[in-house]
């Protein structure tokens, strides 16, 4: 079974305000943060090679354990050597406990104290997914950082069903950090959850910073709250978590949102914005999205962003890339996500530098006015 060896250290180089700079160590290299992982889902990140990411300057990635769990199944992965050798990937890998997918289908899974059992949306089979089973599953995929397993509430649950996620949630967390010690594997990161509620977010952080883990995550959030009351939330969080230890938030992307959070002291994101967008016609750049299908970039010979060295704007201009998407042709998707996953890596380099110079929030309104202006 591939365990990875639970090579694990955090250490913070440079602050500004709550901000600041670091490097994650893990048992396949260093990370400098503050950092973008993009979504690998299922073992590959859509559309572009390893040796693509590390290009783009991609330092780590994130995998679903959810759905490698369902297909091929982790047992097959760690046959193959675990997921590390299943991607090709050499650099770090998180894994997602697949928590915020099983509570994204209610009508196919039942919810208590023990755990979920739930209708695989493959094939139908029964599965039941437990603190011990989801560690059992993450240590055999070999992940680097292993995530808990929690419960995400809507958006628009009300303040009882949140405070009961909480509540589990860290029963669950503590549960998973007993399951995990048993065989070493990776390093276990806990699940903030409480909504837009701030007492239940101090609750939940309480409850985990008990547990003394290595790492903490903010979940819950980037579904459907909004810019403003995601920064009410974070706006707290460099309070209730170890400043020595890292902070996560998931599945937050938007450039205006990791500035944010950044300024609030989180150290680390996932998203699947750039690669899904990328699919989809649309760059990011230091000026605003490029939505590629529009006519007027039918004669645009510029590069997407013209203070970008990827490898899509050293050789292929707008005009060309939006042709490529209009014919169907597949290679558009790919040079479109190369392109935002440089710009993510370029903009959290941005970020880091900003910080060591003392002048992150100046660039940051500078920032928020070139790509915003709309």
């Amino acid at each position: 079974m591939p365990l990875t060896d639970s090579i694990f250290a955090f250490q913070i180089d440079k602050t500004d305000g709550k901000a600041r700079t670091g490097v994650l160590r893990t048992a396949h290299g260093e990370v400098a943060t503050p950092v973008f992982m993009p979504c690998g889902t299922y073992g590959a990140v859509k559309g572009i090679t390893p040796d693509q990411l590390h290009d783009a300057g991609v330092q780590m990635v994130l995998a679903n354990a959810y759905h490698l769990m369902l297909r091929p199944g982790a047992e097959t992965v760690a046959e193959m050597g675990g997921l590390h050798k299943m991607m090709a990937w050499d650099s770090p890998i998180l894994t997602d406990s697949g928590g915020f997918q099983v509570f994204s289908l209610p009508a196919l899974r039942k919810v208590s104290d023990d755990g979920v059992v739930f209708q695989s949306h493959i094939n139908g089979d029964t599965v039941e997914l437990t603190p011990e089973t989801c560690m059992d599953v993450q240590a055999k995929l070999g992940a680097d950082i292993i995530m808990q397993l929690d419960e995400c509430p809507p958006a628009d649950a009300p303040k009882e069903h949140v405070a009961e996620a909480v509540r589990r949630s860290a029963a669950w967390a503590g549960r998973c950090k007993a399951a995990l010690e048993k065989n070493g594997a990776g390093s276990l990161f806990g699940i903030q959850q409480g909504g837009v509620f701030l007492d239940l977010r101090a609750r939940s952080a309480e409850a985990l910073v008990e547990l003394d883990l290595p790492g903490y995550a903010v979940g819950g959030l980037s579904v459907g709250e909004g810019h403003e009351k995601m920064k009410a939330v974070l706006e707290h969080i460099d309070g209730q978590f170890p400043r020595e230890k890292p902070r996560y938030l998931m599945g937050v992307g938007e450039p205006r949102d990791i500035i944010a959070a950044v300024a609030c002291g989180i150290d680390m994101f996932d998203c699947v914005l750039p690669t899904r967008n990328g699919r989809n016609a649309q760059a990011f750049t230091w000026s605003g999205r490029v939505k590629l299908r529009n006519s007027a970039f039918a004669g645009d010979t510029r590069p997407l962003d013209e203070n970008c060295n990827c490898y899509t704007c050293r050789n292929f201009s707008r005009a060309t890339l939006r042709h490529y998407f209009q014919a169907g042709e597949m290679l558009a998707a790919t040079l479109v996500t190369i392109h935002n996953l440089a710009f993510f890596s370029q903009l959290t380099s941005e970020i880091r530098r900003a910080i060591a110079d003392g002048e992150l929030e100046a660039r940051s309104r500078k920032w928020g006015e070139q790509m915003y202006s709309d």
